[in-house]
């Protein structure tokens, strides 16, 4: 008996306060995000099935996945997480070359995977690969010029393979410029030295700008974004402006749950990359203000997670994952809020989306696991 009880003990030990309010912030917004896809859905789920719920639904069993996923993943000891790390990078990338010969292309961009059952979008997956194999080579860095170099070159080469598969072969340039936004974080703060930032920084601006040129729709999005109170014939800025106008229709309170009229058709599937403006409308200013805060609390948990960690291996990956969720969420909010040209990017943990949900909250478990792992630890060093 008394076996068995040592053995379960690590799992039930008293975590961390940033443990509990990472925690605590996810679940919490992971709820927000049903509510909001219930009333955002209903219209578009009522006029496809002849039910309202069938979204909501929907979402709510990729809930439940994501949260049991985040579950198991929070109680795997570090050693294996790293073991497996370069694993699950090379499954995520095959998942995307597969994608890139035999996926489904919605809305111009080939980035979903037909599984049988349902369909999913391997490049979610990929940016937790990413992250987990890139902390790992980051953790090798040492005072050897040689041996570094070899690290970047490495890191390199696999970056560039990632954002080749998903922008320019998958046309996918939002999930394209999270992941880069994540990664180029991730290498400045691991000690990417200063010439090579600004050598990848000018890189990225330029491989940009020669994709959104070579793309007639990706150019039209931009001039409209430059341009958004010029003639709009083709209605380019369509989900810019009725968005725009949710927002401000919301006030300071909002017009109340459920009373949206921006759901009633008016842009497209308004539950996946514009349900900020939703929230905007149905829950005002206070409500926006509040879901920003959310990601902020979430941010502010995976910093002082990542502040107290030891292991740089550890260290290195809540900081990607922070980046991801933190960047990502603010990447969403300032297209809705018209600072950024449309991307269609998902707002973390609260748009519509199973691979989104479930890829969010398996690394947000990866975090809990390292926090679970280090107070563990202590636990064991101070007994």
């Amino acid at each position: 008996m008394s076996t068995i009880r040592q053995s379960i003990r690590p799992t039930f030990r008293a975590q961390s306060k940033p443990f509990y309010f990472l925690l605590g912030t996810t679940l919490f917004t992971v709820m927000l995000g049903l509510a909001m896809v219930a009333s955002a859905s209903s219209i578009d789920s009522f006029k496809e099935t002849a039910s309202a719920w069938s979204t909501v639904f929907r979402q709510g069993g990729f809930a439940i996945i994501g949260i049991a996923l985040l579950a198991i993943v929070s109680t795997l000891p570090v050693k294996l997480i790293r073991k497996t790390s370069l694993l699950a990078l090379h499954i995520t990338l095959g998942l995307q070359v597969l994608t890139v010969f035999f996926g489904i292309e919605i809305n111009g961009n080939r980035n979903w995977l037909d599984i049988g059952f349902t369909s999913i979008q391997p490049s979610e997956f990929l940016k937790l690969g990413l992250i987990l194999a890139f902390s790992h080579q980051l953790s090798k860095l040492t005072d050897d010029p040689y041996r570094n170099r070899q690290v970047w070159l490495w890191i390199a080469g696999y970056s560039g393979l990632a954002l080749i598969l998903v922008v320019m072969l998958g046309k996918d340039m939002g999930t394209g410029a999270v992941m880069a936004v994540l990664l180029i974080g991730m290498f400045l703060i691991a000690g990417l030295p200063w010439s090579y930032f600004f050598g990848v920084c000018l890189l990225g601006a330029l491989a940009a700008v020669a994709l959104v040129i070579q793309s007639p729709s990706r150019l039209m999005r931009f001039e409209a974004w430059l341009n958004p109170s010029a003639a709009d014939p083709m209605g380019v800025n369509w989900q810019y402006q009725h968005g725009t106008w949710a927002l401000a229709s919301g006030g300071i309170w909002g017009t109340g749950l459920g009373r949206s009229k921006l759901k009633w058709s008016w842009i497209p599937e308004v539950e996946n990359d514009f349900i900020f403006a939703v929230i905007g409308e149905e829950l005002g200013l206070f409500g926006a203000l509040f879901v920003i805060a959310l990601f902020l609390v979430m941010g502010l948990a995976m910093f002082a997670i990542a502040k107290s960690q030891t292991n740089l291996f550890s260290r290195n990956l809540v900081v990607g994952v922070m980046l991801w969720v933190v960047m990502q969420a603010m990447i969403n909010i300032s297209v809705v809020l018209g600072l950024l040209p449309v991307l269609g990017v998902p707002l973390p943990l609260i748009s519509a989306g199973g691979s989104s949900l479930i890829a969010t909250l398996a690394a947000i478990g990866v975090v809990l696991a390292v926090e679970r792992d280090r107070v563990s630890k202590l636990g064991r060093s101070g007994s």
